[in-house]
């Protein structure tokens, strides 16, 4: 389904992912774990066309998307949810989450998705008509969440979404994110929480200063003595 081959990147003259390749099959669910600044984030943004690769190709359903607009890759079913729960503060829930539903083929669905969003995050119908800067950290991380599948993604690519919410809001977003397959949706998840990463993830890579040391299943680099060294403190 999505698949890179020898990526290698750079900010300004620095170098940030070197060789880099990664393959994520339909119905998957697909961790990529590391430190902070290890190259997740710099990954991400090179499959949704924010930044380009300086060599290397990356494909999406069969179809090269490297060197597309981000908006044309939104629009064949990839969607990117970003950090930190960005969201527009000043519109309301709905009107965020109308915003992640301007691709053509999924505001002809609108409706129908926004009740299918509804049902995964029951809290964003209950603050429907709330401005979204009165939501909490983790309400905003839902709505963000949310209008990332009002595009109607084949695949979705989430960028830490546990960071900086507490010890309860951490297991539900993992929760979400592991019933989206139900949904018809794959999912890339980029997360520092390792160990609730891999126990969700069925294949997983980890990366170090911008290069892949390490793959298989989650359950294999769970019991990986390097992984339970570096991550879990073990």
């Amino acid at each position: 389904m999505l698949e890179l081959n020898n990526i290698n990147a750079f900010y300004g003259k620095v170098q940030s992912l070197w060789d880099l390749s990664l393959k994520v099959e339909e119905a998957e669910i697909v961790a990529l774990v590391g430190a902070n600044g290890a190259g997740k984030t710099t990954l991400l943004n090179t499959i949704c066309g924010l930044m380009s690769p300086a060599s290397g190709s990356v494909s999406f359903l069969g179809r090269r998307i490297d060197g597309l607009t981000p908006h044309s890759i939104v629009e064949m079913g990839l969607s990117h949810i970003p950090e930190s729960g960005r969201v527009f503060p000043d519109m309301t829930v709905r009107e965020n989450l109308e915003m992640g539903a301007y691709p053509y083929h999924a505001w002809k669905m609108k409706e129908e998705t926004l009740k299918q969003v509804f049902q995964i995050f029951p809290r964003l119908e209950e603050r429907e008509g709330q401005l979204a800067r009165t939501l909490s950290g983790g309400e905003k991380q839902m709505l963000a969440m949310g209008r990332g599948l009002m595009s109607r993604p084949r695949l979705c690519m989430f960028d830490e979404p546990s960071y900086g919410l507490a010890p309860k809001l951490v297991l539900e977003v993992f929760r979400i994110v592991n019933s989206l397959r139900e949904h018809g949706i794959t999912v890339l998840l980029v997360e520092q929480n390792v160990r609730h990463t891999l126990e969700i993830a069925d294949r997983a890579y980890v990366l170090e200063n911008g290069r892949m040391v390490l793959e298989g299943s989650g359950a294999e680099l769970l019991q990986s003595d390097y992984v339970k060294k570096a991550y879990l403190g073990l």
